[in-house]
């Protein structure tokens, strides 16, 4: 089981990626990613999904055309964990 990421470890990640935001009700992080249309956008859900399966750590997630909404939380934790920080980078990588 992963430990839960204290304050400090979550606010480094979101000064370091200001672009995600904390949902404070939930301990997630959140973010919209666009693309330039649809294929673009299911593409890098593809990515993300396959790369999930291997971390066994799923995203919550909305898409409509060109955009992806983000929410990363470890519902085993009750809150985020180095999971989601490592989910959120391959994200940021690939997008």
């Amino acid at each position: 089981m992963e430990n839960r990421l204290s304050a400090e470890q979550r606010d480094a990640f979101l000064q370091k990626h200001p672009e995600w935001t904390h949902d404070a009700t939930r301990d997630a992080i959140q973010k919209t990613f666009k693309f330039k249309n649809f294929s673009q956008a299911f593409a890098f859900m593809t990515r993300v999904a396959m790369k999930a399966e291997k971390m066994v750590h799923h995203p919550e997630w909305f898409n409509v055309y060109n955009r992806v909404d983000v929410t990363l939380t470890t519902h085993d934790t009750g809150g985020l964990s180095e999971k989601d920080l490592k989910m959120a980078e391959y994200m940021e990588k690939i997008s």
